[in-house]
């Protein structure tokens, strides 16, 4: 996730999205000021290599805490962070009303169908649960917060929701919505695309009764980006 001050814009990182890709090329346009949310060693490394600002401001500020929150930092000397995969509810009791309200909002959704043969690889694929029916019967996609995240008591609180076939569109949107002047590049390290062996499209991998399934759980997100 990330506050970008500068340019006035909020990043939500949703999961299986090229997310992390994507808050890699946009921490280009960071200053100090800003809050960025950690990533993995592995793509920090990334991350470092391309000489953009890392991890900072991600620790919630102590008159922003709720009373659990006191008591978190007071007996177990845990302090309370912003994270990857934060949620617009959350950020707004951290961030206020005004910066929500004032800044860019954006994230990205996906095809759930492929979104859930993503997961499903990077989660241990066939040599860990045999099917993507078993996987999916046994709460794998319960890991995706998907429209919770990008919603408020059901209605979207971003201004856009842009779709992963359609990165490179929406990157040159993104950077009009924000007066940007050059294009957002995305690194050239292809980011955890190891972990899905099989890349034949979902229609060719999945059963009817493993689509209905899917269809099932994400049934909000297949309605609201027209699936």
């Amino acid at each position: 996730m990330l506050v970008c001050h500068k340019y006035k814009f909020i990043f939500f990182k949703t999961q299986k999205t090229a997310s992390t890709s994507i808050e890699i090329a946009l921490s280009s346009l960071c200053t100090e000021e800003d809050i960025i949310t950690p990533i993995s060693k592995n793509d920090e490394k990334v991350r470092q290599a391309l000489g953009y600002l890392g991890p900072r401001n991600y620790k919630v500020p102590l008159k922003k805490y709720s009373k659990d929150d006191v008591i978190d930092f007071i007996f177990k000397g845990k302090r309370r962070e912003l994270y990857n995969h934060i949620s617009c509810e959350e950020l707004m009791t951290v961030i206020g009303d005004k910066v929500f309200k004032d800044y860019y909002k954006f994230c990205f959704e996906r095809n759930p169908y492929e979104k859930a043969l993503s997961l499903f690889f990077h989660e241990g694929g066939y040599e860990k649960w045999t099917s993507l029916k078993n996987f999916i019967e046994q709460g794998g996609l319960k890991v995706i917060k998907g429209y919770d995240q990008y919603t408020v008591n059901n209605v979207v609180a971003v201004d856009d929701v842009f779709k992963y076939e359609n990165i490179p569109t929406a990157l040159d949107v993104i950077a009009k919505k924000i007066n940007l002047q050059q294009k957002i590049e995305l690194p050239k390290t292809k980011l955890k695309s190891q972990f899905r062996k099989d890349k034949r499209p979902y229609d060719e991998v999945l059963s009817q009764e493993e689509k209905d399934l899917i269809a099932t759980i994400w049934a909000r997100e297949i309605k609201l980006m027209g699936y």
